[in-house]
């Protein structure tokens, strides 16, 4: 029998056949439903469960307490903060099957997700973006982007480093700033988005 080179803590379910990447670990009363994708080195803490239609990347944090139900596709590096929710149904009913009307949620590379924050699913969430704790996102949410309340707003700009950036919401013309953390430099263009112009690492 082939050795397995990641780890599942004995309390909880993997339903074979799952795809599950080397130094990856599951921990306490997780379940992982048959199909789900899971990429290298990530880690899913206490009570996380796994639908059999999700794609998860490389180096993806998952914290106690988080559901990550069908049509959820996570990229690499992606922080799940403790008891976030994603959805994958708009308008739930108990005795109606909506199987069929499930919304890819999507969350791109880098992004992180705060604790108690709620995805409505149909929703991209940009490189590198921010979603505060508590947080509500109701729509997509630009790269870069720090995101509060409920519904969310844009509040400011955020570092791949995870360092708020000296830059207002918008602005009429082009503004730069550099990290204070890892010196990146960055321009927020008029159209209201934020380009990386020279990316470091901290």
């Amino acid at each position: 029998m082939e050795e397995k080179k990641y780890f599942v803590h004995p309390t909880s379910v993997i339903d074979e056949p799952v795809e599950i990447g080397e130094g990856t670990k599951i921990w306490h009363f997780c379940h992982v439903m048959k199909g789900a994708k899971i990429g290298e080195r990530c880690s899913f803490g206490q009570n996380v469960f796994i639908g059999s239609r999700v794609i998860i990347g490389t180096n993806v944090k998952v914290q106690n307490n988080v559901s990550i139900y069908d049509n959820v596709f996570i990229e690499d590096d992606v922080f799940c903060g403790p008891s976030m929710v994603f959805t994958n149904v708009v308008n739930p009913r108990s005795h109606i099957i909506r199987k069929d009307e499930y919304r890819d949620t999507f969350i791109k590379q880098g992004a992180s997700i705060g604790a108690n924050a709620t995805i409505v699913c149909g929703a991209t969430l940009g490189e590198y973006c921010f979603i505060g704790a508590g947080a509500v996102i109701t729509k997509d949410v630009p790269p870069f982007a720090l995101m509060v309340g409920v519904p969310a707003r844009l509040l400011g700009w955020m570092c791949h480093c995870g360092i708020r950036l000296n830059l207002p919401v918008s602005s009429n013309h082009t503004e730069e700033a550099v990290c204070s953390n890892c010196h990146s430099r960055y321009q927020l263009l008029p159209a209201g988005t934020l380009e990386i112009v020279e990316k470091k690492m901290p």
